[in-house]
């Protein structure tokens, strides 16, 4: 596998590792777009009006259970018949990136919201705050660190499954998998496996540190003194 890496032939041209990573990185970022747009007010909605809560969860958990390799396959053969170009395969890879993508989005969300004191947001309340601004100046702001951790399990889910997009004649790191299995290239299959988790560790600690800078420093340190006490299971005074 080493050789594999140290072949310069691997690095170059449309099969090449930078263009299949950045293949695989557009996959990513199209369907957390997609699903942040979905997921984001859904879980904001529910959280602030406690409206939807069985319904969500129920979706939640009834998207996770998607088969994903499966449900690309009848996409495709559904959307062919209408789009005959690329889109063809573009367009069910997506859909199912972007159905993966919103459960945690979604219900990290709405728990981020469930979770802000409710003094905060009554002292915001007396101040002479509409709901809609103390959901966006004060439940938001709060439920920020919990919404990112819903992306950053996300993308490790979505960076995981894009491979499938190579299955139905795409590109990204997947191609590495699938062309190397039909062709009895072990090196290659490993390689493709290898470059995708260090792809989801990388990510990983991109969002990671995004996060940190995003977060107020105050929820930082709250959250900080608050984990002993969780861990203990002992409710704070």
């Amino acid at each position: 596998m080493i050789e594999w890496f140290l072949d310069p032939a691997n690095w170059e041209g449309t099969r090449g590792i930078p263009t299949l990573v950045l293949q695989h990185l557009q996959y990513t970022a199209a369907a957390l777009a997609v699903a942040g747009l979905v997921g984001v007010p859904i879980g904001l909605y529910v959280g602030h009006t406690g409206r939807g809560t069985f319904l969500i969860a129920g979706l939640a958990n009834a998207l996770r259970a998607l088969p994903t390799l499966g449900l690309v396959i009848l996409l495709v053969m559904v959307i062919a018949p209408v789009l005959t170009s690329d889109l063809a395969f573009v367009v069910p890879s997506l859909i199912v990136l972007i159905l993966l993508a919103v459960p945690p989005i979604m219900t990290s969300t709405y728990a981020g919201v469930q979770a802000v004191d409710a003094a905060v947001v009554d002292a915001a309340t007396g101040m002479g705050y509409r709901p809609l601004r103390v959901l966006l100046s004060v439940q938001l702001p709060c439920a920020l660190p919990l919404i990112l951790s819903g992306f950053r399990s996300a993308t490790l889910q979505v960076v995981s499954t894009a491979t499938i997009a190579a299955y139905v004649s795409l590109g990204g790191l997947g191609r590495l998998i699938i062309d190397g299995r039909a062709q009895n290239d072990y090196e290659r299959m490993v390689a493709g496996a290898v470059l995708v988790a260090l792809l989801a560790l990388l990510t990983d600690l991109v969002i990671g540190l995004l996060s940190r800078a995003l977060v107020s420093p105050g929820l930082a340190r709250r959250d900080t003194r608050l984990a002993p006490v969780r861990a203990s299971g002992v409710a704070p005074g």
